[in-house]
């Protein structure tokens, strides 16, 4: 592999991986334990190696259509996450209306923000590029500012206080009003 390749590999894997950096950011208000931000960042990396991988196998055909709906999914459920963190601030139980991403969250936040990644994986596929290196790049873009964004965000909350959950969960809901427009 040549070097230029996997340069351009890597910065298209950052620019798909930035919405998970963005969203982490948001969601890392919520007070995670280190062992738990480690297992969502593992996780979303997986899900941005997946993704690609079967839009490289899946081909041109679908990504139109597709492409579309992931879109109004992805932002119904990044607004109804966001807004169960908000009400979650506002309730005398810790553990109110979301857990702390059990296995589902996990899988569907991991999934949503994967999904552009497997548009990513159709233009590449057209393109001929190496299916391994290219979906370990994206794997390993992903789970590292996976981990940055919930590491900051989880920073954040103690300068921001007891309601740095609405921030986070607002962010979240901002997301996918986002999803929802474009």
């Amino acid at each position: 592999m040549l070097l230029p390749e996997l340069v351009t590999l890597l910065i298209m894997a950052f620019a798909v991986a930035m919405d998970a950096f963005s969203v982490s950011l948001g969601l890392g208000l919520y007070k995670f334990r280190l062992r738990r931000i480690f297992y969502i960042g593992i996780t979303v990396g997986i899900f941005h190696i997946m993704m690609p991988l079967l839009g490289i196998f899946t081909g041109h055909l679908l990504s139109d259509t597709f492409g579309k709906i992931t879109n109004y999914i992805g932002g119904i459920l990044l607004i109804i996450l966001g807004v169960q963190m908000i009400i979650s601030c506002f309730s005398d139980d810790d553990r109110a209306l979301i857990a702390p991403m059990g296995f589902v969250s996990l899988m569907l936040f991991s999934l949503l923000i994967s999904l552009d990644s497997f548009s990513a994986g159709l233009s590449l596929g057209m393109y001929g590029v190496r299916a391994a290196i290219a979906v370990i790049c994206f794997g390993i873009v992903a789970s590292v500012l996976t981990w940055s964004g919930l590491l900051l965000g989880r920073r954040a909350h103690y300068f921001i206080g007891t309601y740095s959950e609405v921030l986070g969960g607002s962010i979240l809901v901002a997301f996918g009003i986002k999803l929802l427009i474009l």
